[in-house]
């Protein structure tokens, strides 16, 4: 017992600095008006071309809005064509997290455990399964998309999209809970319910006392599906990188819960948590597929990153090694592929590459030429290892006309793989980001 109090005192500490470092140089914008802080992008080496270059690509690619957030202040924000600061658009699938927050702060104050059984608040045939199977699945496999339930059965002319359908008739029995991961809208969509039935209130009653008031963010639900203004996503994406403070008013005190809903929550798909997707695991699933990928979600993206996506591309970014966060609304963006239409990533990873490449030059910084970079083999024909005296926020690669070839993320490493593959024979420059300088290399790439 004393062994277990020991382990739980430490982790109360752990997650009560990680919540006070986090919101410690954070800003938040009042909870009403329209005044926020904004950052300015030349003071964080952004160069306008490059900011020019990222605004192009979001537009040619069906995007309404578009926010980056730097700590909390501004310092991107841009809307296309006829959308506006006051616009109103569906978040879809990206209000699933939203969802998970508000289970937290339920379980917090005790309306339930998430360890539960789901009919113990939806009452026994919330399902079609046998009731044995009904009885397995808990609170938190709606969380992890592990409930078991059918997300494959054929479209009927009642039922044109099954996996977002509620009714007992649509959810079937097809494994034990837990023991198969599936992304099922239908079976996710009834912790809305679980939550209105175990408080006594309509889901977007207990949103607006529980996170809107409290945030200045705005929105509704509407046949379970969140819609708010860019702004009201960006605040919710700050909440979440300040671990659930809102300007010291904590909104979750739980943050073992909150570290559990942003980090892995089984071994299915290892780029899940509670309802949040997750960047830099090992492999990842996707929606509608029964196949487990191997590498990142969204390999562009930092690793620490941890998102709610939503069909048609809408997306909230958290990255807290840079504190940012980053927000997208608008029509699909185009790109088909990997994800299908309920939770695409493609286009994620696209996005990031035109972010990595906004930092143009540090803040207050020198260029030099550090005898701590060291880069073998070279001359090489595959690929050239860079290792760095110290962390390493970003690499980029120019050919002798200055133009930029590649850029790596660096994830704050001390060495990193430069892939050779796709340049010609001969030298390149290599400017290394991080610790406030700009270390040169010169990369020599032979014929193989």
């Amino acid at each position: 017992m004393a062994i277990r109090l020991l382990l739980l005192l430490n982790v109360l500490v752990f997650n009560s600095f990680r919540s006070f470092s986090q919101t410690t140089n954070l800003y938040f914008p009042p909870k009403t008006g329209t005044a926020w802080a904004a950052a300015d992008p030349s003071a964080l080496g952004i160069c306008p071309d490059r900011i020019d270059s990222l605004y192009h690509f979001l537009e040619t690619h069906n995007t309404k809005s578009f926010i980056l957030l730097k700590d909390g202040k501004i310092v991107l924000e841009k809307y296309f064509n006829t959308f506006t600061q006051d616009s109103i658009w569906y978040w879809a699938s990206a209000g699933k997290s939203l969802t998970a927050f508000l289970v937290g702060q339920a379980q917090e104050e005790g309306l339930f455990d998430i360890h539960d059984q789901t009919s113990d608040y939806l009452g026994v045939g919330w399902t079609s399964a046998p009731p044995d199977k009904e009885a397995l699945i808990t609170l938190r496999h709606q969380l992890t998309m592990t409930s078991g339930l059918d997300d494959t059965f054929t479209p009927t002319p009642t039922q044109p999209d099954p996996n977002t359908c509620t009714d007992p008739a649509c959810l079937n029995y097809l494994a034990d809970a837990g023991t198969r991961w599936a992304y099922h809208t239908g079976a996710y969509r009834l912790l809305q319910d679980v939550i209105a039935a175990a408080s006594g209130s309509t889901i977007n009653q207990f949103t607006k006392t529980h996170v809107l008031d409290r945030t200045g963010m705005k929105g509704l639900w509407f046949n379970d599906v969140m819609y708010g203004r860019a702004r009201d996503m960006a605040r919710f994406g700050l909440l979440a990188l300040a671990g659930g403070v809102w300007d010291g008013d904590t909104l979750i005190h739980d943050q073992q819960y909150f570290h559990d809903m942003t980090h892995r929550s089984q071994e299915l798909n290892k780029s899940y948590g509670y309802l949040w997707w997750l960047n830099g695991q090992e492999s990842f699933m996707v929606p509608g597929l029964q196949f487990v990928f191997p590498g990142k979600l969204i390999p562009n993206a930092p690793d620490d990153m941890y998102a709610a996506l939503g069909k048609n591309d809408q997306k909230i970014h958290v990255v807290p090694s840079k504190g940012w966060v980053v927000v997208r609304q608008g029509n699909a963006a185009g790109y088909t592929g990997i994800g299908g239409d309920a939770v695409p990533i493609l286009f994620d990873n696209a996005m990031w590459g035109y972010l990595n490449q906004l930092v143009c030059s540090p803040t207050s910084t020198d260029e030099v030429i550090d005898s701590q970079l060291k880069i073998w083999p070279n001359p090489a024909s595959d690929g050239w290892w860079l290792e760095s005296g110290t962390a390493v926020e970003r690499v980029d690669v120019y050919d002798a006309q200055g133009r930029l070839l590649q850029s790596v993320n660096g994830n704050g490493e001390t060495g990193l793989w430069i892939n050779a593959a796709g340049l010609p024979e001969g030298v390149f420059a290599a400017r290394v980001f991080g610790d406030g300088k700009i270390r040169c290399g010169r990369l020599v790439k032979r014929r193989g």
